[in-house]
């Protein structure tokens, strides 16, 4: 996976030497932000791709040659919505359960296997699609078809609510998640994801009520952009999620709420810089946090338009300023410690 990322994580891989690069490959590290369809490895959607040429329509295939091509050259961010067109190429890709299972299954290997394992512990996110081939359920079980063949204590699945989701499907999706908890099956939370400018957040209060009796884990993205109103942020606040995603322009009062309560806030470096709503690392949230010894965990978001990887993310920590954040290694194994401990499985 190494080979394969560029940008930020990239130069502050480069600059650490053999023993660095050893110790952050060595931390027992939990991936708790890692979007599905944004992690598929580029290898396996070219395959895909290719068979999908094979028995679909031209113009449906001109759409998914569009979105692999601009994947496999590597994707210019000038905003953070750019990001959401890439989409359509992967779902269509995916949109069967043998697919999605396949895709499934290149994700987990990208984290989970060989001898240096990206993490020991990752908890993948997806938001159940229905499609002419497969219900919402399905999609679900076919996710944790895969999932399910790793030991319960490396990996498990959160349910993503999207943000333009009527309060039907609202509905729907956390009863998938519920029911299969109740099954035994390794859901183990749900999270609020998508534009972050859609959606109306009145509509999500008894979801995640629901989603919290049913014993799930709740993370949010939350504040990721400066439109963001502080009115939705202490809405979302409300709801009192497990975690927080991005949680970057949060203002004095919803901070203080965040740390009396605790609250673990899922850090994804390149992202932030790559989607341009962090400048620089030095203007990182993430300082702030680190200087108040709150829970974070260092994640990925999607691996493959941000062509990163879990030791980049921890590269970045390590490597010397201006490159990474300078962190002594005892620093940066704490931050690991932390991540373990914001496990909702």
């Amino acid at each position: 996976m190494e080979s394969e990322i560029a940008g930020p994580a990239a130069a502050a891989l480069a600059s650490l030497n053999a023993s660095q690069i050893a110790f952050i490959a060595g931390l027992p590290k939990a991936e708790l932000h890692a979007h599905l369809n944004g992690s598929i490895p580029i290898s396996e959607l070219q395959k895909m791709a290719h068979e999908y040429f094979r028995t679909s329509n031209k113009s449906a295939s001109d759409v998914v040659q569009i979105g692999i091509t601009k994947l496999q050259e590597g994707v210019v961010l000038d905003e953070i919505y750019d990001f959401f067109d890439l989409f359509p190429a992967i779902y269509a890709l995916t949109s069967s359960p043998a697919n999605l299972r396949r895709a499934t299954r290149a994700v987990l290997a990208q984290f989970l296997d060989g001898p240096t394992p990206q993490c020991a512990y990752l908890e993948l996110r997806s938001t159940p699609r229905e499609t002419p081939e497969m219900s919402k359920m399905e999609y679900v079980r076919a996710v944790l078809d895969e999932v399910e063949k790793y030991p319960q204590t490396r990996a498990a699945l959160i349910v993503s609510l999207d943000r333009r989701m009527s309060a039907e499907v609202l509905h729907e999706c956390v009863e998938i998640a519920r029911t299969l908890k109740v099954k035994g099956r390794r859901v183990v939370g749900v999270d609020l994801c998508g534009d972050p400018q859609a959606g109306n957040m009145d509509t999500f209060s008894e979801h995640f009520a629901e989603a919290k009796r049913a014993g799930l884990g709740i993370t949010l993205h939350i504040a990721e952009t400066t439109s963001n109103s502080d009115a939705e942020t202490l809405q979302l606040l409300s709801y009192a999620p497990d975690r927080l995603g991005h949680a970057t322009f949060l203002n004095d009062e919803a901070k203080m709420i965040v740390r009396r309560k605790k609250t673990c806030v899922e850090i994804c470096l390149s992202s932030n810089l790559l989607c341009k709503t962090v400048a620089k690392l030095d203007d990182h949230h993430i300082r702030y946090y680190l200087r108040q010894d709150h829970p974070i965990a260092i994640c990925t978001d999607d691996t493959l338009p941000f062509r990163t990887s879990l030791l980049g993310e921890y590269a970045l920590l390590l490597a010397p300023k201006p490159l990474g954040l300078g962190l002594s290694e005892g620093e940066v194994r704490r931050i690991a410690d932390m991540g373990m401990a914001a496990r909702f499985g």
